[in-house]
């Protein structure tokens, strides 16, 4: 393992999602260079995969953070095993929608409620705790939020809403020392699409589809974004708030 971090001043690092994809990449990186992380997901199977490469350094915490007072009782629970919390990462999010004259709200609440209000509720339980240790929360987005996406609007408004929030908390947050930044994903080989409904064939196109309009020409890997997360929250980037950091292959220029 990576000692950047001695046991006396290892960061405490709380991952949302981190049972699989960009989730687990990030877990895994922060743990290597030393933090102590605690993984949070819905399965507690996935997250002890997670755990298994550092189970010393990584701590699963299987819940549902949409489920009522779920938040707060996270970060308490947190501080209570760990005695700190330095880093926020906001990654856990669902996929899904359909075009309009296909929504209502069974479709619309769960992504409502796990990309947009789940954050919201759970970074301001962390408030408290991040003041502390002037630390510093990580949104994880999406580069699709930023152009047009017919047929699936809700999941990329949900993500944009989350940029949005970067910003504003960036400012409203900034006086008690804590950091908020985001990374917008592109197309990123992550089991989020298997739970989007689409056939093979489907699949197929829409990653041929993302290859083509990918300056890069290939799909992102999730250790390329857990990369710019934990690069994000470094102590070296402690001048750096608000910023959405795309990590697409170019497909937001192109």
């Amino acid at each position: 393992m990576d000692t950047h971090e001695t046991a006396s001043t290892a960061r405490v690092v709380l991952v949302t999602g981190a049972g699989t994809g960009i989730g687990r990449a990030t877990a895994r990186a922060f743990a290597r260079q030393g933090a102590t992380v605690v993984g949070v997901g819905r399965r507690p199977g996935p997250l002890r995969e997670t755990a298994a490469e550092a189970p010393a350094a990584i701590h699963p915490y299987p819940a549902d953070i949409t489920a009522e007072g779920a938040p707060e009782e996270l970060v308490r629970d947190v501080l209570a095993a760990h005695g700190r919390l330095d880093v926020l990462v906001n990654n856990a999010g669902i996929a899904g929608g359909g075009p309009l004259g296909t929504l209502d709200r069974t479709v619309i609440g769960p992504l409502l409620e796990t990309n947009l209000i789940a954050p919201v509720l759970l970074t301001q339980a962390a408030v408290p705790a991040l003041t502390a240790s002037r630390g510093v929360v990580v949104n994880v987005t999406t580069t699709i939020g930023q152009r047009g996406w017919p047929a699936s609007s809700v999941y990329p408004a949900t993500k944009s809403a989350l940029e949005t929030l970067t910003r504003c908390w960036a400012v409203e947050l900034a006086p008690a020392g804590i950091r908020v930044v985001a990374v917008a994903p592109g197309a990123v080989e992550t089991p989020i699409a298997d739970h989007m409904g689409l056939t093979p064939e489907q699949r197929r196109r829409t990653r041929a589809w993302q290859v083509a309009h990918t300056p890069l020409g290939r799909i992102g890997r999730p250790e390329e974004v857990a990369w710019a997360v934990t690069a994000l929250a470094a102590p070296e980037a402690a001048y750096l708030t608000g910023t959405v950091l795309p990590v697409d292959g170019g497909a937001l220029v192109a």
